[in-house]
């Protein structure tokens, strides 16, 4: 009996559906896919057979949903409808009756494992004869001996007196927070937030590989009973950054829930702090590498400019279900499953993963203690090779002992023997042997510090945007650490001198003392104090600044204007100079021959030692302060077109600092007392200050000669034309005094790369804006003044430049201890001083009120006023103009000077003003914050 047998050929669609596209992985094209916005993505749909089904995939429409505006979620049943009902199109797309298309010809193997990920089940996917140790009843002095910092411990009966061993599951979370909203963790660079009782939900209905969870950080703040239900177990009594308040710290604890499926990727824990966690429901599978040993499938990236660590891994399932079979057994992780009630303690460096085999609800807390405090310290030092070496160990080096940028520091293709390096010359100062002497990687401080750059300084440069707290916030939290823990001194100093350079500059600053017969430092004094950016010293009666921010040329100018400005007060009749510090004594300090010397300079003239190391390109001739206001104006225009890497390079030699000694003043700064200072005591330091400013703003300003003028516009003509395409020439119509023309060209330099910067420094300031900003800026910034047509036809700005301190904030602002009353009220502080004028200018008094009104008004609009009825100045006349130019208000004068501020003063008004990041337009910004301004004048 014969059989036909028909054979059917289904035709492969993908060539004809996607064209060109054919040749790109599908990998690829769906990468391509999720830049798209949510509307190309559906026109793309109706392209092509295949173009629907990549159009269609759920983890495509989860990203795009995601990566939309900030906003709270709620999750609609899947991702797609989610999207078009955040675009509010849900009802016109939406058709419950039609069916999905099915094709035949088609298959991917990229898109099957993700659609696995997306149903697989974790029910038998339990580590349970685990190798992390296991403990019950672990005493503090076992754990700091055997553990601490040393290798991971499972320690079981930490949490049973918590109620939250009882109370933390999603069902009882939910009756009491449903409608309170969490922070989601997610792979966007947006902040997402939903309702507890929408996010459980979600977990229930949805199949995502790599599904949201909640990792909250801020927990105790939106609900505060949650931090009542736990404590921090006895094993980890003591955390170093709770010397900090809790808005200054960095984040340390977390709420964290999570469905089937969801996890933390491979990561290495912020600033290397070591971490506590607590499971109090459901499973979780944990996997840890020593550190410095680089699991397989994940990717190391070093900025070599500031060190910011970018690490590129697969998501939790698919590193466990793609990449673990392939390791050989020596080659596997440590690895466990922790169950609820259990706590596992992960050390500083370790590598970690997490998966969480069912519905999980848990909290964690970093934290710095004695034994990993060098390890933070080092992690916020400046520079990029320890940075590689702690994360990625010797993978992070090449043969030569440097770092490999090009490659990716992946351990993918390489055994995992300890791979070995020849000593490089940064490492000279070891006492080891040389020329071929090999170098095994080892998790030691000692050998991690061998790796930091000589020449990279804490206080000028760049700082890695992965650091868990800025560079201001580190200064301030090692200086409260040195006077709030005495009994840690040892152990502050060796991390501050890792983190700071404290060594180098406490020995400046005693070779000062004695230089000037000041009795050398008590051992309180001995540690630089405040947040500013320069090393900074309090001993006996006195105050020693050192100059370094920006390089030598910066400090140059600024020690010469603040000695010329002193000058000049001195000189005048403004009672200003009662509130101004008297300067004791000013100069250079510099290594030469491996010993200090010290050169006293009063600001005129050009000393010796900047002549021999060609310090003197901006020097304006024929003045009496070669580097002092003038000079400045000049070194701020190149300054204002340069990087800071750039800026610190051209400063010239490394080992020369200029110093200034001040009398000390009693009392305290006003960040030390704004929390207890009465309103009418602040209502007082608004009018000291209007008071203040007005002296210094009508202190007159040295004029200079035609032949110093001429010299100065040559410099800036030249280097307009060298860089910014001859734009000066719009200034040459307009009659301006050389103060004005100088602060323009610097003003309209500064406005070339503003969007770039704004992009640079990223949130909280709203990338809509980012992207409005160019077109709300002037064109011109002279345009900003009120200009009108002299006798002889030409534009005339009617605004004078001023002396301008642009820096009066709360960490320079003076108050001592006084008993009278006023008004039957009892006043115990009164402001005295204004502190730090090396940041003296010439320009706009405006510029003033802006870090005045943001960091010590915060935006009080009554002490604004305050100052400004004290002030009696108007800020700049403002004239009608019959020729077209628009006369704009001072309130938009003010928006376009924080826009263009060399400081993130953006970032510190959308920080404080947390409703403006959803502004549509510059223009509202603008009337929260400055529209008062327009009601005085």
């Amino acid at each position: 009996m014969e059989v036909d047998a028909q054979i059917v050929v289904v035709r492969d669609r993908r060539a004809d559906a996607l064209g060109d596209f054919n040749l790109l992985p599908d990998e690829t094209v769906c990468s391509i896919l999720s830049l798209l916005s949510p509307p190309d993505v559906a026109r793309l749909a109706c392209a092509s057979s295949v173009m629907y089904i990549l159009c269609n995939e759920e983890p495509l429409w989860m990203n795009l949903c995601l990566n939309k505006e900030n906003r709270e979620l709620q999750y609609k049943g899947s991702w797609k409808r989610t999207t078009l009902h955040g675009l509010q199109v849900l009802n016109k797309c939406d058709d419950p009756c039609k069916k999905p298309l099915l094709f035949d010809g088609f298959n991917s193997l990229f898109l099957y494992k993700r659609f696995y990920r997306c149903y697989t089940r974790l029910d038998g996917f339990a580590f349970d004869q685990g190798n992390v140790e296991r403990k019950a009843d672990l005493s503090l002095d076992e754990f700091l001996q055997q553990y601490d910092a040393q290798k991971p411990v499972l320690v079981s009966g930490l949490a049973d007196t918590w109620e939250a061993k009882k109370t933390w599951t999603p069902e009882q979370l939910v009756n009491k927070y449903g409608d309170t909203s969490f922070r989601i963790s997610q792979r966007s660079a947006n902040k997402i937030a939903m309702k507890l009782k929408d996010y459980v939900s979600y977990t229930q209905e949805q199949h995502d590989e790599d599904p949201l969870y909640i990792f909250d950080d801020k927990f105790g703040e939106v609900a505060p009973d949650l931090l009542k239900d736990y404590s921090v177990p006895h094993l980890f009594p003591d955390d170093y950054f709770d010397v900090l308040d809790n808005d200054q710290r960095p984040p340390f604890r977390w709420l964290i829930i999570g469905p089937e499926r969801s996890g933390a990727s491979w990561h290495v824990d912020p600033a290397l702090t070591s971490a506590w966690n607590t499971l109090l429901c459901g499973r979780k599978r944990w996997a840890l590498y020593p550190p410095g040993r680089v699991p397989l499938g994940v990717t190391v990236h070093v900025n070599d400019e500031d060190g910011d660590v970018d690490i590129e891994t697969p998501s939790s399932l698919q590193w466990w279900l793609d990449f673990y079979p392939l390791l050989a057994d020596e080659d596997k992780p440590i690895e466990c499953t922790q169950l609820p009630g259990e706590t596992i303690y992960v050390p500083t460096g370790w590598w970690h993963c997490v998966l969480n085999l069912e519905t999980t609800i848990a909290v964690t807390q970093n934290y710095v203690n004695s034994k990993n405090f060098e390890f933070v310290c080092l992690d916020m030092a400046p520079g990029y090779q320890h940075k590689g070496v702690c994360r990625a160990g010797l993978l992070a080096l090449e043969e030569n002992g440097t770092l490999s940028m090009e490659d990716n520091l992946s351990s993918s293709e390489l055994t995992r023997k300890k791979k070995k390096v020849k000593i490089d010359e940064h490492m000279d100062d070891l006492s080891v042997a040389k020329n071929g002497t090999e170098l095994e990687f080892s998790y030691d401080i000692n050998f991690l510090k061998m790796f930091l750059d000589k020449n990279r300084d804490h206080y000028n440069s760049l700082w890695s945007t992965s650091n868990c707290i800025g560079q201001r916030e580190l200064r301030d939290w090692l200086w409260k650490l040195w006077i709030g823990k005495p009994g840690l001194r040892d152990l502050i100093w060796k991390g501050a001198c890792i983190a700071l350079n404290t060594n180098k500059w406490s020995k400046c600053m005693e070779e000062l003392c004695s230089f000037h017969n000041i009795s050398l430092p008590a051992d309180d004094e001995k540690f630089p104090v405040g947040t500013g950016s320069n090393p900074v010293y309090l001993v006996h009666d006195n105050v020693v600044k050192i100059f370094v921010e920006d390089g030598l040329q910066a400090s140059l100018h600024a020690l010469g204007t603040e000695l010329e400005f002193y000058n000049k007060m001195q000189k005048s009749e403004s009672s200003l100079k009662t509130h101004v510090p008297n300067i004791i004594a000013s100069g250079f300090i510099f290594l030469e021959d491996g010993l200090y010397k010290i050169v006293p300079w009063d600001g005129k003239g050009v000393p010796d030692v900047i002549t021999k190391h060609g310090m003197i390109d901006d020097i304006v001739p024929n003045t009496e302060y070669p580097f002092g206001i003038w000079s400045k104006k000049l070194f701020e225009y190149k300054k204002a077109g340069m990087s800071l890497e750039d800026l610190i390079s051209s400063g010239g030699h490394l080992n020369i600092w200029p110093y200034i000694i001040t009398k000390r003043c009693k009392g305290k700064i006003f960040a030390e007392l704004r929390d207890v200072l009465s309103w009418e005591e602040v209502s007082n330091l608004a009018s000291f200050l209007g008071k203040q400013l007005h002296d210094l703003h009508v202190l007159p300003v040295t004029p200079l000669d035609d032949l110093s003028y001429l010299h100065m516009e040559k410099k800036l003509e030249m280097r307009h034309k060298a860089h910014d395409n001859g734009t000066m020439d719009n200034l040459k119509n307009i009659s301006l005094p050389p103060a004005l023309k100088v602060f323009f060209t610097i003003l309209n330099r500064k406005k070339k790369d503003v969007s770039s910067r704004l992009s640079k420094w990223g949130y909280p300031i709203p990338r809509p804006l980012i992207d409005k900003v160019n077109e709300y800026l002037p064109n011109d910034f002279f345009e900003l003044h009120s200009l009108f047509k002299n006798e002889n036809g030409k534009l005339e700005v009617h605004n004078c430049c001023s002396w301008v301190h642009t820096d009066i904030m709360d960490d320079n602002i003076h108050l001592e201890q006084m008993n009278e009353s006023s008004n039957g009220k009892e006043i115990s502080w009164r402001p005295s001083y204004i502190y730090d004028f090396s940041n003296m200018s010439l320009g706009d008094p405006l510029l003033d009120l802006i870090p005045i009104h943001l960091d010590i008004f915060r935006g009080d609009v009554q002490l604004l006023k305050k100052l400004l009825e004290s002030y009696k100045l108007p800020f700049g006349k403002r004239f009608s103009s019959d020729d077209g130019c628009k006369v704009r208000k001072i309130s938009y004068l003010a928006m376009c000077y924080c826009i263009i501020h060399e400081e993130n003063i953006l970032g510190a008004i959308f920080g404080m003003r947390k409703e403006l990041r959803t502004a549509s337009s510059w223009e509202e910004v603008e009337e929260a914050v400055w529209g008062d301004l327009n009601v005085y004048f």
